[in-house]
């Protein structure tokens, strides 16, 4: 799955490719969102952790990976 996490104050999405479910994630970030410490905590296919502040997250985008060949847009 691509997950795109929008962050305030931040120019450039978070993009990250996960190999969890759409639900898990989803799981993940309500999770988050109602935690005392509030971090939301993703893992990558790379095995690399994605911390990001729960009350910093403008919007959560998960939708399936997008596999592009070539230099120019379509």
């Amino acid at each position: 799955m691509e997950v795109k996490i929008g962050v305030l104050h931040a120019p450039r999405e978070i993009v990250l490719e996960s190999d969890e479910r759409p639900e898990d994630i989803e799981a993940a970030v309500s999770k988050a969102l109602q935690a005392s410490d509030g971090l939301l905590s993703l893992v990558d296919e790379k095995g690399r952790r994605v911390l990001v502040p729960a009350d910093r997250i403008a919007y959560i985008e998960i939708g399936p990976q997008l596999r592009r060949i070539g230099f120019g847009a379509m």
